[in-house]
């Protein structure tokens, strides 16, 4: 059982996402852009649709207030307010702020889920789950190297 879910996995891994397209989004940049801009670790998040490491982002622990915005294009995403502590090791949230975030349907990893992108220039930023608290019992799942907080 372990050699068949090994194999899964590396069939899985080796069928990487290809870049979001630029032209669908208000801000767009080239790939060298993206790259020129952002470390190795946020261009394989952002760009490539990876994930970062749980309870690597200091983000996960800030209980400040203020926004989250997209690292990518400045775009305010998530008021602090709708943070929570979900225990997975990542920044969770209940709630977006309005016009902030875009969805598409993820089949990777052998399951459906929905991800979540900033809806301005793409960049990924992590996925919604079902279990989040009231009043939305949603979990924004995402990664805190495709953000930026910025203080009230």
């Amino acid at each position: 059982m372990k050699r068949r879910h090994f194999l899964l996995s590396a069939l899985a891994a080796s069928a990487a996402p290809m870049a979001l397209r630029a032209e669908a989004f208000e801000v767009t940049r080239t790939d060298a852009e993206w790259r020129a801009m952002l470390t190795q670790t946020q261009y394989n998040v952002m760009r490539r649709e990876s994930t970062e490491p749980p309870r690597s982002s200091p983000l996960n622990a800030n209980k400040a207030e203020g926004t989250y915005h997209c690292r990518g294009c400045d775009l305010p995403l998530y008021p602090s307010w709708s943070k929570y502590e979900s225990g997975t090791g990542w920044p969770s949230f209940y709630s977006p702020l309005p016009n902030a975030i875009a969805t598409k349907v993820d089949n990777r990893s052998f399951q459906t889920r929905n991800e979540l992108h900033c809806r301005r220039c793409g960049s990924h930023l992590g996925h919604i789950f079902g279990d989040g608290p009231k009043p939305t019992g949603q979990r924004h799942c995402l990664n805190g190297v495709s953000l930026v907080f910025r203080a009230a």
